[in-house]
């Protein structure tokens, strides 16, 4: 398994990655809300090749694709030290290692580049990815009570940060 950045030739295979993340129920969107396309992620991925605080990274095992890790960070001066992630593992490959190695990645791209706070959000109930966070180091820092509504109810979702 490779962890490299994303090159805009993973577009077809990043957006079925993407697409097949999606509809784990886990995402910021229910399955088939978003669907990603090729030019839609071509585009984003152009979108970060000129952010020099961002970064797009993918697990690969040959011609497969198998998560990502997307950071992001900006140019504000107040907040350029800090950055968000947004993390997707493929089903199958979950608890393999995969979301470590990719963690593990970011971590050096992000001190080479003067980014010292990592956040993220999770929704309360992923005890896997809660799992993966605190062993990565992160903590929680807030309560987004009731903010998502998805299978009839209302769900909280966890604030995590790492200081680096």
């Amino acid at each position: 398994m490779e962890i490299r950045r994303a090159l805009r030739q993973d577009s077809d295979e990043l957006a079925a990655l993407f697409n097949h993340v999606e509809d784990s129920g886990y995402m910021l969107f229910n399955p088939g809300e978003r669907i990603a396309t090729d030019i839609q992620m071509e585009k984003q991925l152009e979108q970060l090749e000129k952010n020099p605080r961002s970064a797009f990274l993918v697990a690969e095992s040959g011609p497969d694709l198998h998560g990502y890790l997307l950071l992001v960070g900006n140019g504000l001066e107040r907040t350029r030290h800090a950055a968000k992630i947004v993390i997707g593992i493929r089903e199958k490959d979950r608890g393999k290692g995969i979301g470590a190695r990719l963690f593990h990645e970011m971590e050096k791209f992000a001190r080479l580049n003067g980014i010292r706070r990592l956040e993220l959000s999770v929704i309360a109930n992923n005890a896997s990815a809660l799992s993966l966070y605190a062993k990565m180091g992160f903590e929680q820092e807030g309560v987004r009570r009731e903010s998502l509504f998805f299978d009839g109810k209302f769900h909280d979702e966890y604030l995590l940060s790492k200081l680096l």
